[in-house]
């Protein structure tokens, strides 16, 4: 039996059960432990492949589930944004869906092989499979291209994802359900008025041309029924719009607030691979678009197939064989919306996409205009931007003329019957089958008839805009975060600081960036890394702090792996201070508080005279109330890094991240910055990354990195004197500056190497 499972687990609770579900004669082929169950969660499932069936547990559910092995089940295995799957298909449709994190891929590519081989004979002598570095999959014979990472995954948007908005229409279904009902009332209303021509013609303007006197009487009563019919059918049509806006506004704003939240709990690496205009625009643009089509589009046609139902119904009810006349062009519009339809949503995902790109423009230039003026590439960006306009024009222009040619000759086909029902209810007319009143009628409904199909073609543009939008809107609501919450979180109680590093590795894409990593950093310790850039400092900072999970190994605090804790539990206790501080638009009392928004003043004003910022507040024109521009503005990169500091004081984490704290401030500035760390650090679990080597004497122990490996550890003068890698760096960053120093102040050094500690 061939039994997968992540290292140092303990058996799994369910093994036991399992045992008993297998007959006497069924064996365990092969046994995956997938670690998020049905949720997203951190849990621990099974999946069993025995020779006979497929057996799962999900912990979610506590249940088992049970598959007979046919010849048509097929097992796929992906992975998307660190997230790994499995999806046993039967033909085009799923029966079921596991995941997994990267930790345990290689395990579930090897459980996938058994799977695809089930129904093969053992082969001792079998070629060892070999298998791609980034995803783990098993590559093709005599290959080193991996199919798994060389696919790239495209869905259309399809016309069923509105039906998704339900989920946010529910909540509201007692008002929609109103809005219905004053909908029906108001389309009734409306049809009205042409049945009342029949009698009017046929036993008032006709009589009266044959001689007979007009009886006011009667005249009255029917215009009287024509205004009342207008006046209810404008009541309602009132009523039912106000109320239906208001909900698609809700539903909208739903949407809206839930692609946020989520979009908030995604981990970094999502972001990463995003451009902010685009996110932008779908949280902004796109759900902007769903609601007028909620609240107009959608409205209009539910209106326009009432109306041709009752419609249709009168009609036929009048006339069946001019009624039938009356439906003649509709099977051939019906082949033209089948036509352009696929057309308009590939069409209207692609302008989505590029009209992207301008708002992606944008959002880089505006942030960074003072890089633009001080380097006056005012009219570089002004190309790329009428580059990435011109763009989306010519996509817009090639949709167009798909669309431009659809909708006339839709009128025409809708002119065409108007005609065929003058012609056929002529010849009735003269056969005395029908009365003038009647054929009247017939052409007043027919109007409307034709008018509304005319509209309905027109919703296919706007439903296939909407179907696209809110794809890429589910796009980001269906995305698993690689860094899911715990199902069962350990609450984390009273942190000490201690940090085990056990063999981790990580890698961003195919990339290895971490191999084999250890440490143990005692609580209150205060580490400094050290290495060339891209030795994997700032990814270890990043995988201490979870904003991404590691694919081997594991990360713990105080005993605890961090997977098995709250990820803002843990987060409360991590003060981090980066190198380039970002603060919001707001006051500069909010910016200190912004990690424990109920603080007093008084704790804002001790936070920000531990972090040497008080007096430099104090001369700003409102003093702690003074605006801060966006990302900062108006403030030097001294004072930004201060009030940084003050930030991570005030929430007194028990944990410290300082990345390159002092590497881009002047040396007077540095020695304010240093006074405020040494405030900062004190008591504190600290792992700081910085420039100069010589602003981590401090520290307790040096963690010297190269290509995502500890060379060195240990103090200063202790590596100074193994004269091995730390020492080459500490030497080649001191021949730096006293090269830089003998240079002219104002010329720079062109035989100068640039060494990043």
């Amino acid at each position: 039996m061939q039994h997968h499972h992540p290292a140092d687990a303990p058996e799994h609770p369910q093994w036991a059960a399992l045992q008993a579900r297998l007959s006497d004669a069924e064996n365990a082929a092969a046994v995956l432990e997938v670690d998020l169950d049905s949720a997203g969660r951190f849990n621990r499932g099974l999946l069993v492949l025995t020779e006979r069936r497929l057996l799962a547990w999900d912990p979610a559910t506590a249940a088992w589930s049970e598959w007979a092995l046919r010849p048509d089940l097929a097992m796929r295995i992906s992975d998307h944004a660190g997230v790994g799957s499995l999806e046993l298909v039967d033909g085009s449709q799923r029966l079921a869906l596991w995941r997994f994190t990267l930790q345990i891929n290689l395990q579930a590519q090897r459980w996938h092989e058994a799977f695809e081989r089930r129904d093969e004979p053992a082969r001792p002598d079998a070629e060892e499979l070999s298998f791609c570095p980034s995803c783990k999959a098993p590559l093709p014979p005599e290959s080193e291209e991996c199919p798994t990472c060389a696919r790239e995954l495209h869905t259309p948007p399809s016309t069923w994802v509105l039906l998704r908005l339900w989920r946010f229409a529910k909540p509201y279904q007692g008002q929609l359900l109103l809005g219905f009902a004053l909908m029906l009332g108001s389309t009734a209303a409306t049809l009205v008025a042409p049945y009342l021509t029949m009698p009017l013609m046929d036993k008032v303007l006709i009589p009266f041309q044959q001689g007979q006197r007009i009886d006011p009487w009667v005249v009255g009563l029917y215009l009287s029924g024509l205004l009342g019919a207008g006046l209810v059918s404008w009541l309602l049509g009132w009523a039912k719009t106000y109320i239906l806006a208001l909900v698609s506004e809700r539903i909208a704003a739903d949407l809206r607030t839930t692609t946020f939240d989520h979009l908030l709990s995604l981990s970094l690496e999502y972001f990463g691979n995003k451009r902010t205009g685009d996110l932008m625009s779908r949280i902004g643009s796109e759900t902007d678009r769903l609601s007028v089509f909620l609240s107009l589009h959608a409205l209009d046609f539910i209106t326009d197939v009432l109306m041709l139902v009752m419609t249709a119904t009168i009609l036929f009810s009048i006339n069946p064989w001019l009624a039938l006349a009356t439906l003649l062009p509709l099977p051939f519009i019906a082949w033209m919306i089948h036509l352009v339809r696929d057309r308009l949503r590939t069409g209207f995902e692609k302008i989505d996409r590029v009209w992207g790109e301008v708002t992606s423009v944008l959002a880089d230039t505006i942030p960074g205009i003072r890089v633009v003026k001080a380097f006056a590439q005012e009219k570089r960006e002004a190309q790329r931007f009428h580059q990435a306009n011109a763009h989306n024009l010519a996509v817009n222009d090639k949709l167009n003329k798909t669309w431009s040619l659809f909708t006339p000759t839709v009128s025409l086909l809708t002119e065409i019957g108007l005609l065929v029902v003058w012609g056929f209810g002529i010849y009735l007319v003269a056969g005395g089958d029908i009365t003038v009143g009647v054929l009247t009628a017939f052409i007043a409904y027919i109007g409307r008839f034709y008018g509304r199909m005319d509209s309905m073609s027109r919703i296919v543009s706007v439903t296939q805009k909407a179907a696209a939008g809110a794809k890429r809107i589910f796009d980001i609501i269906d995305h698993q975060s690689n860094v899911p919450e715990p199902s069962n979180p350990q609450p984390l109680g009273a942190v000490k600081g201690g940090i085990q590093i056990e063999d981790i590795g990580f890698r961003y894409g195919n990339r290895a960036v971490i191999r084999g990593l250890s440490l143990d950093i005692k609580p209150g310790e205060m580490i400094g890394l050290v290495g060339h850039s891209g030795s994997g400092k700032s990814t270890l900072v990043n995988l201490i702090c979870r904003f991404y999970d590691v694919t081997e190994g594991a990360i713990k605090v105080d005993g605890t792996d961090l997977r098995r804790i709250g990820v803002a539990d843990y987060r409360r206790h991590i003060g981090l201070v980066l190198q380039e501080p970002f603060l919001f638009f707001g006051t500069i009392a909010e910016n200190i508080a912004y990690g424990k928004p109920d603080a007093s003043r008084e704790e804002i004003v001790a936070a920000a005279r531990a972090a040497h910022a008080h007096e430099f507040i104090l001369r700003l024109a409102q003093g702690y109330d003074s605006l801060v521009g966006e990302r900062g503005q108006g403030l030097s990169g001294g004072e930004r890094q201060r009030i940084s500091i003050a930030r991570a004081l005030l929430i007194n984490p028990r944990i410290l991240i300082l990345d390159e704290a002092t590497s881009s401030v002047d040396t007077e500035t540095e020695k304010e910055i240093q006074k405020a760390l040494d405030n900062l650090v004190q008591g504190r679990t600290t792992i700081a990354i910085a420039h100069r080597l010589s602003t981590l004497r401090k520290a307790d122990r040096l963690v010297v990195m190269d290509r995502g490996q500890v060379v060195e550890v240990g103090p200063h003068e202790e590596l100074m004197a193994k004269q091995g890698y730390y020492w080459r760096l500490y030497e080649a960053q001191a021949r730096r500056v006293d090269a830089d120093d003998e240079q002219p102040a104002l010329l720079p050094n062109p035989n100068a190497h640039t060494v990043q500690a």
